[in-house]
C-alpha cells in the first residue's frame, strides 16, 4: 500500500493535499478519498449545491476546486441521508479527478489504481 502520498489535480498536477491527511476511501458508489486536512490549493465557494441525481441525490454540499485551473475536484459534505452521514464535514476528493505522487516509489498514477489502507469512518 502506498504510506506516503501527495494528492494531486489530475489536470495541472497542484498539491491538494497528502495522505499524513487520510482518513478513509470510499469506492461503493463515489470513488473518492477522504481527507480531514487539504492545502490552500483547494478552494470552494460558499454556496451550497444540491444533488439532483446519482449517489449526491438529495445531498447539500460545498464544491470543491483546484485553485491553480478551477478544476472541479470533490466536495465538502454538508447535509445528507444516513447513509452518507459519515462523509458530513470531510473533504472529499473524486478519484478520478486526482493523482496521487507515491514518494517511496517516485511515480505519479491516477488515485484509482492506488492501494490505499482499508479504513472506513463508517464504523
Amino acid at each position: 500500500p502506498a504510506k506516503w502520498a501527495m494528492f494531486q489535480c489530475g489536470v495541472c498536477w497542484a498539491v491538494l493535499g497528502d495522505s499524513q491527511h487520510f482518513c478513509a476511501q470510499e469506492d461503493r458508489r463515489l470513488g473518492l478519498i477522504v481527507c480531514y486536512r487539504v492545502t490552500n490549493n483547494v478552494t470552494w465557494e460558499d454556496s451550497l449545491m444540491i444533488g439532483l441525481e446519482g449517489a449526491l441525490q438529495g445531498c447539500s454540499y460545498f464544491a470543491l476546486f483546484c485553485q491553480s485551473c478551477g478544476s472541479n475536484v470533490g466536495f465538502i459534505l454538508y447535509s445528507s441521508s444516513s447513509d452518507l452521514a459519515y462523509l458530513r464535514g470531510l473533504f472529499c476528493f473524486f478519484k478520478k479527478s486526482i493523482m496521487c505522487y507515491v514518494l517511496e516509489k517516485h511515480i505519479t498514477m491516477q488515485a484509482s489504481k492506488v492501494n490505499f489502507p482499508s479504513v472506513t469512518l463508517e464504523e
